[in-house]
C-alpha cells in the first residue's frame, strides 16, 4: 500500500495562455535554460493539471533558451509502459530550440518575442546589426512604458549566452533599460552580493573564518549601507560575535 493522498502535490507552470477561438484551448509554455532530465515528466504533470483545472485541451511547449538545456529525453514524446510493455499513457509536447530559429523570424515577429533575437541562429558578427534592427522596431512600435522591459528582457537573455563585456557593449546607451524596475532590482541584487562578498573578505582578514552561523547571517543581509558599515567596522572588533553584537 502507498499513500493515496495527492493533496500535497503543488505545481506552478511558467505560463498558461487561453487561446480565444470558437473552440478555446490552452497553451502551456515552459522556458528552460539548463538541462533537466525530468522535464518531460514535469511538462506532463502541468499539462494534466491545467486540463483538469480549465477543462480545455492543452498544448505544452518547452522553449529551450540555450544548447546546454537540450538533451536526449527531449524528443517531444513521453511514454509510460507497464512491466509487460503495454503502453498505458502517451504524452506529446512541442520543443522549441531557440538557437535553431532563424533570426529574421524573430525580428519580423511580435514585439513580445523580440528579445529572443540575439540568442537565435545568429553569428557574433551579425549581433550589432541585430541589435540595431531591434532598436529601430522598438523605437517605432513600442510604447515608452514597454521599452524598458523589452530591453531588460534582452539583457537577461543575452546573459545566458554571451560574455558580460560583449552584451554590455552592445546594449550600451539603451537608457530605457535603466528605467525598468526589473533592471533596477538586478542592479540592487548585484550591489548587495558584492557588499556581502566584501564583508566576508574583510571579516576573514581581521576576524578569521566565520562559522556557518555567521555566514548565514551575512547571506541574509539585504541593506547595502548596513553591510558596508559592518565591513568597515570589522577592523575595529575582535570577533564575529562582537561585530554582530554591536549591530
Amino acid at each position: 500500500m502507498v499513500d493515496a493522498d495527492l493533496s500535497t502535490i503543488t505545481s506552478e507552470a511558467d505560463k498558461i495562455l487561453r487561446v480565444e477561438e470558437p473552440s478555446p484551448w490552452i497553451v502551456h509554455v515552459e522556458f528552460q535554460s539548463s538541462y533537466n532530465q525530468e522535464l518531460p515528466l514535469r511538462l506532463q504533470r502541468y499539462n494534466i493539471l491545467a486540463h483538469y483545472r480549465h477543462k480545455l485541451p492543452v498544448q505544452s511547449v518547452v522553449v529551450l533558451l540555450r544548447e546546454e538545456a537540450d538533451g536526449p529525453p527531449l524528443t517531444g514524446l513521453l511514454e509510460h509502459r507497464l512491466p509487460d510493455g503495454l503502453l498505458y499513457h502517451e504524452f506529446r509536447y512541442n520543443v522549441v530550440r531557440v538557437w535553431e530559429r532563424p533570426v529574421q523570424e524573430i525580428l519580423s515577429g511580435d514585439l513580445a518575442t523580440l528579445p529572443l533575437a540575439p540568442i537565435t541562429q545568429v553569428s557574433l558578427g551579425e549581433l550589432p546589426r541585430v541589435i540595431q534592427l531591434m532598436d529601430e522596431r522598438i523605437e517605432r512600435e513600442a510604447s515608452p512604458a514597454d521599452r524598458p522591459d523589452i530591453w531588460t528582457a534582452t539583457f537577461l537573455l543575452m546573459g545566458l549566452i554571451y560574455p558580460e563585456t560583449l552584451f554590455n557593449t552592445l546594449l550600451q546607451g539603451k537608457s530605457y533599460m535603466r528605467e525598468s524596475s526589473t533592471y533596477q532590482a538586478i542592479l540592487r541584487e548585484g550591489r548587495t552580493e558584492e557588499a556581502r562578498r566584501m564583508l566576508l573578505q574583510h571579516g576573514r582578514k581581521h576576524l578569521g573564518p566565520p562559522s556557518p552561523t555567521f555566514e548565514a547571517i551575512v547571506a541574509a543581509l539585504t541593506d547595502v549601507d548596513q553591510i558596508e558599515e559592518l565591513s568597515v567596522r570589522s577592523s575595529d572588533v575582535s570577533s564575529w560575535e562582537e561585530l554582530f553584537a554591536r549591530r
